[in-house]
């Protein structure tokens, strides 16, 4: 569209001419009669379609304002005529989706990171203890992830209990090597009870193990539940025996 780049400076150019000739036409005629405006109505209706007539006239350059060319012909020429632009195309694009990608990857990244513990929740998540002042049938409570955890050294006779009791008879059946990660006199314990999160006693009860003074559940020498409202045993926590004396809790 050629007219839309050529049409105002067009105009400007025939509005000047015209101008500068009426105001020549003026100037002579002030000379002789004072009071006649500058320009008439019928004078005006003539210099309008002299500035049409010039406008239709004048040569319009549109090679030097607008491109031939249509946009498929370029499409055709960037992608197959000129390798250059070519190759120029495709790496704009590839690097386009190349940062695209890597924002996208730093975003994820991100977002999966936020949803990891914090260090003081990892600070906690271990707990070494010293156990190696514990004579058999002694115990000691410590706290992981803040709930207690009950540490026993227990003797040959309260190993033999938990050994000699039938598995039919229990609530929730486990055989006491099965709770047991070290050697048969360690045992380890959450010292929560199954039933409504209670702390039980430890050494009270029937069955010499634990007791839980809130409803009554009865826990033997191996932390399974034996009498009570309690559904299962004690849970076992992940612990392992570092060296002589030394367990890491988590």
């Amino acid at each position: 569209p050629h007219e839309k780049y050529t049409e105002r400076p067009r105009r400007s150019l025939v509005r000047a001419s015209n101008m500068l000739a009426a105001l020549r036409a003026t100037t002579a005629r002030s000379c002789r009669v004072a009071a006649t405006p500058v320009l008439s109505r019928a004078q005006s209706t003539a210099v309008s379609t002299t500035v049409k007539a010039t406008e239709n006239s004048l040569p319009l350059p549109h090679e030097k304002y607008t491109d031939s060319m249509s946009w498929d012909k370029y499409q055709e020429y960037t992608r197959h005529g000129e390798p250059n632009m070519r190759t120029y195309n495709y790496l704009l694009m590839g690097g386009a989706r190349l940062m695209g990608a890597s924002a996208s990857r730093l975003v994820l990244i991100k977002f999966l990171a936020q949803m990891n513990p914090s260090a003081d929740v990892l600070a906690l998540a271990n707990v070494e203890v010293d156990v190696s002042k514990l004579e058999p049938g002694q115990a000691m409570t410590i706290k992981w992830r803040g709930k207690p955890v009950f540490v026993r050294r227990r003797t040959d006779e309260e190993i033999q209990m938990a050994n000699d009791v039938n598995l039919s008879e229990l609530r929730d059946p486990q055989a006491d090597a099965d709770r047991v990660r070290a050697e048969p006199e360690w045992l380890v314990l959450l010292g929560v009870c199954t039933h409504l999160g209670c702390v039980p006693i430890g050494n009270a009860g029937e069955y010499s193990g634990w007791f839980c003074p809130c409803h009554g559940s009865h826990y033997d020498t191996s932390g399974r539940i034996r009498k009570g409202p309690a559904p299962y045993n004690l849970e076992v926590p992940p612990y392992t025996f570092v060296e002589d004396g030394k367990l890491v809790i988590g």
